[in-house]
Formats: structure tokens, sequence, C-alpha cells
């Protein structure tokens, strides 16, 4: 799939795009252009200085957003593969600032879908949250709107060689915004603040994370939600992870944060399958994929109250394992 492709990735100046386009150079020599797609001019200065046009000559760095959806159209003449990863992400944010949250996570979602459909781009791959999972945040809402909208992409490609299909994973670790660098940060000053002690989180490495688009890119078929069988960690042990010494005092919850996070419902539990290192939340209308991954791939149906969550997760990282997991990361 990737030999001679050219591949775009919308907000490919965060954390997880710049992790993606380092593996694809480095693993990928003869692909024929990768095309870094974001609205931060000064982001993809920063990324000119490791990734430079001399030394890679495939790269592309192409200033647009989302929202814009004929800067996207022509971003994407050419383009075999999209990585879908631009959106808003802060869920306090999200609940002062709701409808810009919807222009760019529904919107230019759908954006992206119309121009790949029009460009005949085959693979589009979405990135999501374990937020969009019965949803109690705007974030998480909106999130949940660009999966649907991913999967039914697959119901007007007409004749098209196109397979849209989903991604979603917990806490990418270290990545900006999240509670490791926020907690490291302040562990000089003695203090991190615990929102609630009861509180888990999925944790997902970068390289993890970039491995499973690619694997997302060269295996979906098109209308799977894939959700990656990963760790959990317990709040109060990133905590000692990072600062034993620091007080830790309880904040409170803030608007819209859930104590655990899900990212399969007992709700999704009918049309899910355990695929192996993954599950596959599969579209209802669509049986015959269904039965294709049980067939085809090996696929085994999941109980019918199953539900994922990092609250009942069988796999827990220690203190020490956040300890190591962190120092690799950073």
């Amino acid at each position: 799939m990737f030999s001679g492709s050219s591949i775009l990735v919308t907000g490919a100046t965060g954390s997880f795009g710049r992790a993606f386009v380092r593996t694809i150079l480095e693993r990928y020599p003869d692909i024929r252009r990768l095309v870094i797609f974001s609205r931060d001019e000064l982001k993809q200065f920063e990324m000119q200085q490791e990734f430079s046009d001399e030394k890679y000559p495939c790269l592309r760095y192409f200033l647009g957003d989302v929202r814009d959806r004929g800067r996207i159209e022509r971003a994407l003449e050419g383009v075999d593969i999209v990585v879908h990863a631009a959106a808003l992400k802060q869920v306090v944010a999200a609940e002062y600032n709701p409808f810009e949250y919807i222009n760019t996570n529904v919107i230019g979602a759908q954006n992206v879908i119309d121009a790949a459909l029009a460009n005949g781009v085959k693979r589009i791959v979405a990135l999501s949250t374990d937020k969009a999972a019965a949803p109690v945040n705007l974030y998480g809402a909106t999130k949940l709107c660009s999966d649907k909208l991913f999967v039914a992409a697959n119901n007007i490609r007409g004749s098209r060689d196109a397979r849209f299909s989903v991604v979603r994973y917990g806490n990418v670790m270290g990545s900006r915004g999240s509670v490791i660098p926020f907690f490291q940060k302040l562990r000089s000053s003695g203090t991190l603040p615990i929102t609630d002690p009861r509180m888990t989180r999925f944790n997902i490495t970068l390289d993890e994370g970039v491995a499973m688009v690619l694997w997302a890119i060269e295996n979906a078929w098109g209308g799977e939600i894939l959700v990656p069988k990963i760790p959990s960690y317990r709040i109060l042990d990133v905590a000692e992870a990072i600062g034993p010494e620091c007080e830790k005092p309880v904040v409170g919850v803030r608007p819209g944060e859930k104590i655990h996070e899900e990212m399969i419902t007992s709700s999704d539990a009918p049309n899910t399958l355990d695929i192996g290192t993954y599950y596959a939340i599969l579209p209802p209308s669509d049986p015959a994929l269904f039965e294709r991954y049980i067939q085809e791939r090996g696929a085994k149906t999941v109980d019918a109250d199953f539900s994922y969550s990092s609250g009942s997760n069988e796999d827990f990282l220690t203190v020490d394992q956040l300890r190591q997991l962190i120092s690799v990361e950073a």
C-alpha cells in the first residue's frame, strides 16, 4: 500500500502526526509523496527543522484547515491514502466553545470525506478517541459524529475503490495536553492535583498508535471502528510514578470528565468482534462484513453484555511500569 504511494496526514504537526511521519520516512523511503497538512505555520516550520525538504524530497508542507473544503480538496489531488488526525481535543474548552469543535471535528470530517471521494483516494483512516463511546461531553459527541460520518461514507463510495475506517484508542502517553506532561511540569512545585482518586484511563504509546493506523490502512475493509487491546492506569499511580514526594490534593472532576473511559459500550457488543490484537465494531447495516470477518479472519464474537472500560480492564499498569514507560517516552 505504501511503496510509490502518496499520503496526506491532516493535523500532521501534532504528536501523532510527527510520529507517523517519522515512521513512514524510516520504513518506506520509496514513498512518492507525503503531505503535511495543518493550519499552524510555526509548527510546520519547527517540523521542517527535523524533516527538511532537502533530506526528504517526498515531503510537502501544505497550510490549510479542514474547515475549508476547497483547500482540503486541492490538497488531496493525486493522494492515495489519507490519515485524518486533525481535531480540537480539549474537553473543557469544548464545553465553552461548542460550535468551534463542531466546525472542526464534524464539518471538517465531512469535508475530508467529500474531498477524498472527489479525488479518488483509496484508503482513509480517521483517528477517534475513547471519549466518543457513550459521550458525556461535547468533544466526545463531536468525535462520535465524526466516527459515524466516516463509517457511513462507505455507503456513498459507489464504484470507487475507497475504504473508510476509524481507529479509536485512549490517552496517548506523553502527548501534548495529556496528564503526564502536565504532572511533569508541576512536579517541581511539590503538588500534583488529583481530579478524583478513583479515576482511570486507557493508555497507548505513540508507536502503538502509529502501528494501529498502519494496520488499518493495509487491512481494513471499510466501515470498521478498530479498538486496540491496551492497558489502563490509575491517576493516583501516574502521580506516584512522577512525583512520589509530592502532595496530591483532590481538586474535583472538571466539566465533561468521566471517572472511567469506555471504548466499547455494551450497546455495541452485538456488532463487535475480537480479531486478535484489536476489537472491531462493525456497522449493523452491513451483516456481510460481520460474516466476512468471521469466515476469512477467524474473528470471534464477544459476550452479549461485553463492554470495554478503563475501570474494569483486566490489564493495569503498575507504578514501576508507568515510571519505565514515562522515561522511555520522554
